[in-house]
């Protein structure tokens, strides 16, 4: 099991991996004996580290298609291979769908839907001639399948990755396998102060599971995405959300 899980000599890429949810992606595959490459658009004051290696910071804003490219070419230039990719830059503020600018869609999409594409097909690129291929993680929302008030923009876009993830498992196999994670509510330090002054305990009553997700449900899920015991894994969508959330019905009747 322990080899199975084992990244020694790959090549991990993780966009957004310089903080919250893609700084614990990038801690867990460098635990696990893989070389990491993070990216965004400013360096950050300290990189994920662990057995005894740093994560590789290269600038990059990948919503911009040739900056997508130069990422990954940075990253084979310096590691010689590139075996996972994850797709985790994203993300959006509430907005209201009736107001909301033209500026402010297009950034949206083009964060959460075109930027994962523009890394991927150069991704893709590079898997495609190494014998071993690779894996390409997509991290997506719940909000793809359940629409939330203030996120028209960001539903569409995730949803539009979902079915992005289906489409390049099509096409790329059987060299590099694509598969998408719906992510539930998560507990990170950025969001806390989202989820009420009890510190999320109201939020974590309506989740099966009794607790919102924290970003290392996140990264655990991805190392099993990308590692050799999901080999036979592509066009999954995989739910890391506790169970959902308890339908409104129930819980008006239940109290």
């Amino acid at each position: 099991m322990s080899t199975a899980l084992g990244f020694s000599e790959r090549t991990v890429l993780v966009t957004g991996g310089t903080k919250g949810i893609g700084f614990e992606i990038a801690s867990t595959f460098l635990a696990a004996g893989a070389e990491v490459v993070v990216c965004g658009r400013t360096e950050p004051a300290s990189l994920a580290s662990a057995g005894g290696r740093t994560a590789t910071f290269v600038p990059a804003d990948v919503r911009d298609a040739a900056q997508a490219r130069s990422l990954v070419g940075a990253t084979v230039e310096r590691f010689g291979r590139l075996d996972v990719l994850v797709n985790n830059a994203g993300g959006s503020p509430d907005a209201d769908a009736a107001t909301v600018s033209p500026r402010f869609v297009e950034k949206i999409v083009a964060l959460n839907l075109l930027a994962p594409f523009y890394v991927a097909q150069a991704a893709n690129a590079v898997m495609q001639e190494q014998e071993s291929g690779g894996a390409i993680v997509n991290i997506g929302s719940v909000s793809a399948h359940d629409p939330q008030p203030g996120t028209a923009a960001y539903t569409a876009a995730k949803a539009g990755l979902l079915a992005l993830t289906r489409a390049l498992a099509l096409e790329w196999a059987p060299k590099v396998r694509v598969n998408h994670i719906t992510t539930g509510l998560i507990r990170t330090e950025s969001a806390a102060s989202v989820y009420g002054e009890d510190g999320g305990a109201t939020v974590a009553a309506v989740i099966p599971m009794q607790r919102m997700a924290v970003p290392a449900d996140i990264a655990r899920t991805c190392l099993y995405l990308a590692s050799d015991l999901a080999g036979y894994v592509t066009g999954s969508d995989l739910a890391v959300h506790g169970g959902g959330e308890f339908p409104a019905r129930y819980l008006v009747t239940r109290s």
